[in-house]
């Protein structure tokens, strides 16, 4: 194996940044921007091409971009042949600013972002309605068990974000490779591989243990529209579903647990969202 240098440039190459957007953090708008997912310019590069991934919020596949920075970072990484590499060092301190990087070889690439802790709290009603939308079933009955329906919501989130790009022809097993994310959905086959209408498989992890009956939201969208299915994950945490070839997918859930003794925080919730994508 040639040394991990020659594989990827990381060094002195010029960032793309995003003009900032300034977005009202109101409890409206906590409900109706949950997703996060990585989003690439394209999904499928020739070698040495420039990738530029940035980080978006937003529902129904359409996002603004993140807030974040270098310090909103606990992990970010790049595998790709074999290898792994520590991406966090491109995204700078700048708000807004997203990954950019060449690979100068061939093959499929996974990059895995998680973030820290970061904490909201909303009104009690806004926080049902929240834990409704996103099937959050569990935190919904211990309120209701515990007579907490009228106590706000404070909670802790973490994101869980990765993406699958091609890089030249060659198709290899990097889509299969676990992370270290709390919440890991790891596709059966390479996504790259599939022809159209084949049946994409894919097993979601919550602590490195199969999610079983999760609700998993898909998403699809090509020509500026976008489909969304609910599916759940079976006694394997799998689930499946044919693919379209063209466009762009997203597959996202949710996992929330009740945090014992906290003073500050009652909930921590991890999000967790997989992309890939077509020409």
């Amino acid at each position: 194996m040639r040394p991990i240098a020659i594989r990827i440039i990381l060094a002195n190459m010029p960032m793309r940044k995003f003009t900032l957007v300034t977005i009202l953090l109101t409890l409206i708008s906590s409900l109706s921007a949950h997703e996060f997912w990585l989003n690439p310019d394209k999904y499928i590069y020739r070698r040495t091409e420039k990738v530029n991934i940035s980080f978006l919020v937003g529902e129904n596949f359409k996002g603004e971009n993140w807030e974040g920075n270098n310090e909103r970072i606990k992990s970010l990484k790049i595998y790709y042949g074999g290898v792994s590499d520590d991406l966090s060092p491109v995204v700078t301190g700048a708000t807004g600013d997203s990954i950019e990087y060449m690979m100068t070889d061939e093959g499929t690439n996974l990059i895995a972002f998680n973030s820290n802790n970061a904490f909201i709290e909303m009104e009690p009603l806004q926080f049902e309605a929240y834990l409704k939308e996103d099937g959050l079933t569990n935190a919904l009955e211990y309120r209701k068990l515990n007579n907490e329906t009228g106590c706000p919501g404070r909670e802790f989130y973490q994101r869980c974000a990765k993406t699958l790009l091609q890089v030249g022809t060659l198709r290899d097993k990097t889509y299969a490779i676990p992370t270290s994310l709390i919440i890991d959905i790891i596709p059966s086959s390479n996504p790259y591989q599939l022809r159209n209408k084949e049946l994409f498989r894919a097993k979601v992890y919550y602590k490195k243990a199969p999610l079983i009956n999760g609700l998993i939201k898909v998403w699809h969208r090509v020509k500026n529209k976008t489909e969304k299915k609910e599916l759940r994950t079976d006694s394997n945490g799998e689930i499946f579903f044919p693919v379209n070839t063209r466009g762009k997918w997203m597959i996202s859930t949710v996992k929330m647990e009740r945090l014992a003794d906290n003073p500050v925080c009652d909930w921590q919730s991890y999000w967790g969202s997989l992309t890939w994508g077509y020409e």
